[in-house]
């Protein structure tokens, strides 16, 4: 069943309106968010991928009605609706091609669609470029002008926000972050995507598994291996919470990583000059929370200042995100907005 949220009330509220949609392969996220940002109402729905998308799309264009009335709204004071997606897209046709976890969904007119069920123009975003005018509209760049969001988790995502544009690429596939090269030689470590020496293929949570699985096979000593032995899954947080434990290979592999991200980081530095980058995702090791966060965050600054030229080492922002994950459905609501203000 969805589930729904109240944040502010519609008293405090400054219009006009707008409804963020964040299609996810597990859940749909649809949060309807005021001019500042602030959500009034969020419901949360599975996305059923084997249904379809016309299903799928059926379900985000009735649930973007229902948070339009549960504020005591009517459609009339919602002028456009934001959608992210999971990539492969085409963002100007409004076509996803073929997300990864979304099977069987290819070439889906997802912008018209929902478009047609909902009755509101949208505008139509990649999930991580959504994320990334989310964090940089109420999250942690609201007071910068430009940033760049790396999303840490099985895959690295990102988005680049300019002067409050989202920089898509003239064939949608602007902001990959992932899949800059940071190992040009044959040994390089293989990337999801098949190809070699890819950012992803050494920070993603697969590779993280993969580097802690050499580590234990060459004899490095662990508490990983106790809590293997005791049927405990190999998984980025474990690492972090046998670092929290003290346990100095899984601090040593997450420093690493750390360290990966730097050398990635300063090319994304050198090419677009961005005020500030913005780490999130799941797999940030217990962010500004943790000390292990607090420390891998702390490494990636490290490895920036000493690759990079001193003006971007000592004036680019280098932080965690902070909205979580609302912020898809947030930053899709802002992508609207914004194309609603140009207009």
């Amino acid at each position: 069943m969805p589930t729904s949220r109240v944040r502010i009330q519609l008293a405090e509220a400054r219009p006009p309106f707008f409804v963020g949609v964040d299609l996810g392969g597990t859940n749909i996220k649809v949060g309807l968010v005021d001019d500042d940002g602030r959500t009034l109402v969020f419901k949360t729905l599975r996305t059923e991928v084997k249904k379809g998308p016309e299903d799928a799309a059926a379900r985000m264009g009735k649930a973007v009605l229902e948070v339009i009335d549960e504020a005591g709204l009517t459609p009339d004071a919602v002028p456009a609706v934001g959608l992210g997606t999971p990539g492969t897209m085409d963002i100007p046709a409004g076509m996803m091609l073929e997300p990864p976890n979304l099977s069987g969904w290819r070439n889906v007119p997802i912008r018209a669609m929902l478009s047609r069920h909902c009755g509101k123009p949208v505008t139509f975003a990649n999930d991580a470029g959504a994320a990334a005018f989310g964090e940089y509209w109420c999250g942690s760049g609201r007071h910068l002008q430009s940033l760049v969001l790396l999303t840490l988790g099985t895959g690295i995502g990102g988005g680049i926000i300019i002067d409050n544009l989202s920089i898509d690429g003239h064939h949608s596939h602007g902001a990959e972050v992932g899949h800059i090269i940071i190992d040009y030689r044959e040994t390089a470590r293989l990337c999801s995507c098949g190809a070699t020496g890819h950012l992803e293929g050494y920070v993603g949570a697969p590779a993280v598994v993969r580097r802690t699985q050499e580590a234990l096979a060459d004899g490095r000593q662990s508490s990983i291996t106790a809590q293997l032995d005791a049927g405990a899954k190999l998984t980025p947080r474990l690492l972090a919470e046998q670092a929290e434990a003290g346990d100095a290979l899984a601090l040593e592999l997450i420093l690493d990583t750390a360290c990966f991200l730097g050398v990635g980081i300063v090319s994304l530095l050198n090419t677009i000059d961005p005020e500030g980058v913005v780490l999130g995702g799941a797999m940030t090791f217990g962010g500004s929370a943790s000390g292990v966060g607090r420390q891998f965050l702390d490494r990636i600054r490290q490895e920036v200042r000493a690759r990079a030229f001193p003006v971007l080492a000592e004036q680019t922002v280098i932080d965690f995100a902070s909205l979580g994950g609302d912020a898809g459905y947030i930053g899709a609501a802002g992508l609207a907005r914004a194309s609603y203000h140009r207009s």
